[in-house]
């Protein structure tokens, strides 16, 4: 994808203090920053959101008397089960997803030309960066859907806080449909209905960095771009010299054989 080219300056010819900053120079903190932020959010919505439909499985099995189906039938307690296998999965995917990035990072950040020489680009290299830009924007449509989903059980639990505010009374009978009647339910509920918040705000923060990513990405195909057309004018310059280089001694000879 990339092939480089090593300068005689290494870090092994430099100073200790020298070399650190020479490595902190090549680091890609725009990358860096995007992945601490999506590891930070993956973790976040994928401990809270396990932890939270286990919660709603407590809740619904101990205070509403919901019990589990067949095997052979879906049923909401199983579909709560896939869900935190979905998470499983989710968890370990961007985390491979976040190191690739990384590495696709380094090796596009043009600070690295310093500390291993210039490096020439193939079709290759070009391929992997569109393919990730492309990859990193259908994340960011998947996790805007993600976010909406977890936003309906948060939504429905402020829903019904808002109305118990304002409890409304007709013919002594309470309109309001209060969740803390539950006794120490109330409790799971709470804790739930927390742990889906921190969920929500997990996939909010993944959303943004998968928005940094796109913006790191795309300035690293521009510059792959540009390095890559810089590339074939230096190819060209360099085949124009050694043409000319080759004329003018085939001229140097003619005129020696013809002196002599």
């Amino acid at each position: 994808m990339f092939t480089t080219s090593h300068k005689s300056s290494s870090c092994s010819s430099l100073g200790c203090f020298e070399c650190c900053v020479k490595c902190l120079g090549v680091l890609p903190y725009a990358s860096l920053f995007a992945t601490i932020l999506l590891y930070a959010g993956v973790a976040l919505f994928c401990g809270c959101g396990h932890e939270a439909l286990s919660g709603t499985v407590t809740i619904l099995q101990n205070y509403f008397e919901v019990v589990r189906a067949p095997v052979e039938t879906l049923d909401v307690l199983t579909m709560i089960d896939i869900l935190k296998y979905v998470i499983y999965g989710v968890a370990a995917a961007f985390f491979v997803y976040g190191i690739l990035l990384m590495v696709e990072g380094f090796f596009t950040t043009g600070a690295i030309r310093d500390l291993y020489g210039d490096f020439k680009i193939t079709a290759c290299g070009r391929c992997v960066s569109a393919w990730f830009i492309m990859l990193t924007y259908i994340f960011f449509l998947a996790w805007l859907g993600v976010t909406a989903f977890t936003s309906l059980p948060v939504f429905m639990y402020f829903n019904i806080w808002t109305i118990c505010q304002n409890t409304t009374v007709v013919e002594g009978a309470n309109l309001c449909l209060d969740l803390r009647q539950f006794g120490k339910g109330a409790l799971v509920l709470d804790m739930t209905f927390h742990l889906f918040v921190c969920a929500l705000a997990g996939a909010g923060a993944a959303v943004i960095a998968m928005v940094h990513y796109l913006m790191v990405l795309s300035a690293n195909w521009a510059y792959v771009k540009d390095a890559c057309r810089m590339q074939k004018y230096e190819d060209i310059k360099s085949k124009e010299e050694q043409e000319l280089h080759d004329i003018h001694s085939t001229r140097s000879k003619e005129r020696l054989n013809a002196y002599t």
